[in-house]
């Protein structure tokens, strides 16, 4: 009985281990280079992602996004990044993925990391407007040290987390729903879910960017 028991607790401690782990994507890349305007996505169906990167080379305009992460945790250990390159993420129901991020930058023209909210779009999507990310950017001082202050400039880095739903003019937004429920049958049957969201907009998200210590 004693040893059934043991084992009882053996199995029960590693699949909990197992869930608590789970749901993390984590991968290990040695390089990753992106030539002009093209994109490497990550889009699992897990529910954050640890993503760890020895050398990063990211020409003009070429992009990392994640899809369906809540949070993502991205280290870089040499990064060469061009203009307009750019890192987004969108979580569920419309809100941003939360970023910390670790990174030298040995290269760097300007970067922009996306962390915005999506808008609720009432009559198309079936969540409210979304709220931006938390994004800690941290950099490697051994590296360049970005600049926020002139986008035209090399070493620029700017950290978009604003809430979803800013953009939306609330009469065209009426408008449509109304047009909707028009050509539906009675009730709210022409709306997704049968339901209308609040043109309230999402939160406000938070950027830090510090040297590492």
């Amino acid at each position: 009985m004693k040893l059934t028991h043991i084992l009882s607790i053996i199995f029960l401690f590693v699949g909990v281990s197992f869930l608590s782990t789970g749901y993390a994507q984590e991968e290990h890349i040695g390089r990753l280079e992106l030539g002009r305007k093209k994109k490497k996505t990550f889009n699992s169906r897990d529910s954050s992602a640890i993503i760890y990167i020895d050398t990063l080379i990211m020409k003009d305009r070429s992009s990392l996004q994640f899809y369906g992460k809540k949070d993502v945790k991205l280290v870089v250990k040499h990064a060469e990044i061009g203009k307009g390159a750019f890192i987004s993420g969108i979580g569920g129901r419309n809100n941003a993925s939360n970023f910390d991020i670790d990174i030298n930058l040995k290269k760097l023209g300007s970067l922009y990391v996306i962390a915005r909210g999506q808008d609720a779009m009432n009559g198309t999507k079936t969540d409210p407007n979304g709220d931006g990310g938390n994004v800690n950017f941290e950099y490697d001082p051994s590296g360049i040290t970005p600049q926020t202050e002139d986008k035209k400039q090399v070493n620029y880095v700017y950290i978009d987390v604003s809430a979803g739903g800013r953009a939306i003019n609330p009469v065209s937004d009426l408008n449509q729903i109304y047009s909707r429920i028009a050509m539906s049958a009675p009730g709210l049957r022409g709306m997704p879910q049968g339901q209308v969201y609040s043109g309230s907009p999402g939160k406000e998200g938070k950027a830090v960017i510090t040297e590492r210590k």
